[in-house]
C-alpha cells in the first residue's frame, strides 16, 4: 500500500484515536471492577445486608427477647439464651436490660442494663452475644430491633451479583435543573410516606430522547431512586439506586447506569426499602447494573 503525506498523517491521526480510546476503554473497565469490588465487600461487610437475619418491632413498654416462645421477639439461634433479656420503650427511649448470667456486650463492655436509643441522637449502639449483633433502628412511628449475624449461612452462599454487560453508552452527562418545591415524597415498603430533601431533576439524553430523574441529597452526592422496564423481569421489581456526584459549577455531573445496583429489599426481607416515585420509572430498558438477586431464603 502506498500512503502519500497526506494519507499517512490521517491514518496517524486514526492510529492514536483508537489507542486514546482502548486505553480509556481499559482504564473505564478497571474502575468498574474495582468498584464492583468494593460493592461485593460492602454487601458482606458486618454492617452489610447479607448478614441480616432478623427484625422485630417494638411494642411501647416491655418486649422479651430470646430464644423460648413465650418472648415477645423469639428467635432461634445456637448463641441466643431462652430468655436473653427484654427492651423496654418508654417516653421516645430504649433500654435493654440483660437477664441474670447473660453476657451481653456494647463496645466489648458487658452491660445489664443499657440506654440503646434516644430520639434525636446518632446511631444506636450495637449489642453483642457470640455471633449475633443487634440495634435499633426507627422508621417514622415505629421502632424495630435489627438483627444480624456474622456467622450467618447466607455469607458462605453469597457469590455476588450478576450484572449486564458493561456498557459506556450508558455513562451520560446529566444536567440538575433546580425545583422550587424542593421535597420529595418517598414511600417506604412500610407503606410509610416521608418528604426529603431534593434539590432538583437530572435531565440526560439517551439516544436523542431527554429523560429526568428527581434526585435527593445524601452527604456529598446525589441519591436515585429508579425503575425501568427491566424491573421485575430482567431487574428487581421495586427498582434499583444509583449515586452520583454533586453537580459542577456549570450544573453537570456524571450518571452512570452500570453503577446501578439493587436494594437492600433484594438481599433480605429484613429490610426497610424506600421506593421509587412514579416520575422516576423510565419508560425504556436501562440495561447496566446489578441483575435481580435470587437466594432461596427470599422466596
Amino acid at each position: 500500500m502506498i500512503f502519500t503525506r497526506n494519507s499517512s498523517f490521517a491514518f496517524l491521526i486514526l492510529f492514536f484515536s483508537f489507542s486514546l480510546n482502548a486505553q480509556n476503554t481499559s482504564t473505564y473497565e478497571k474502575e468498574m471492577q474495582t468498584w464492583q469490588q468494593k460493592r461485593i465487600q460492602a454487601l458482606k461487610d458486618p454492617n452489610g445486608w447479607i448478614n441480616l437475619t432478623g427484625l422485630f418491632w417494638l411494642k411501647p413498654g416491655k418486649n422479651s427477647f430470646g430464644s423460648a416462645p413465650t418472648n415477645d421477639f423469639v428467635y432461634q439461634h445456637k448463641n441466643m439464651p431462652s430468655k436473653a433479656g427484654y427492651f423496654l420503650w418508654e417516653n421516645q427511649q430504649v433500654y435493654w436490660v440483660s437477664n441474670s448470667g447473660i453476657s451481653i456486650k456494647i463496645n466489648d463492655s458487658l452491660i445489664t442494663k443499657a440506654l440503646v436509643f434516644e430520639e434525636g441522637k446518632n446511631q444506636a449502639p450495637l449489642m453483642a452475644l457470640g455471633s449475633l449483633r443487634w440495634n435499633i433502628i426507627q422508621r417514622e412511628e415505629k421502632m424495630g430491633v435489627r438483627l444480624r449475624d456474622l456467622a450467618s449461612a447466607q455469607l458462605t452462599s453469597f457469590k455476588g451479583t450478576e450484572r449486564f454487560a458493561l456498557d459506556s453508552n450508558l455513562k451520560l452527562i446529566a444536567h440538575l435543573e433546580p425545583v422550587q418545591q424542593n421535597k420529595l415524597l418517598i414511600a417506604n415498603v412500610l407503606g410509610q410516606i416521608s418528604p426529603l430533601a431534593s434539590p432538583g431533576k437530572l435531565v440526560f439524553n439517551i439516544k436523542g430522547t431527554t429523560y429526568t430523574l428527581d434526585a435527593l441529597e445524601e452527604g456529598e452526592e446525589l441519591f436515585i431512586l429508579f425503575g425501568d422496564a427491566t424491573s421485575g423481569k430482567e431487574t428487581y421489581p421495586a427498582g434499583r439506586f444509583l449515586y452520583t456526584n454533586k453537580p459542577d459549577a456549570n450544573g453537570n455531573t456524571i450518571l452512570d447506569f452500570n453503577k446501578a445496583f439493587n436494594p437492600p429489599c433484594a438481599f433480605t426481607k429484613f429490610a426497610t426499602c424506600p421506593l421509587p416515585p412514579k416520575q422516576n420509572i423510565l419508560p425504556i430498558a436501562i440495561k447496566a447494573g446489578e441483575k435481580n438477586y435470587h437466594s432461596n431464603s427470599l422466596k
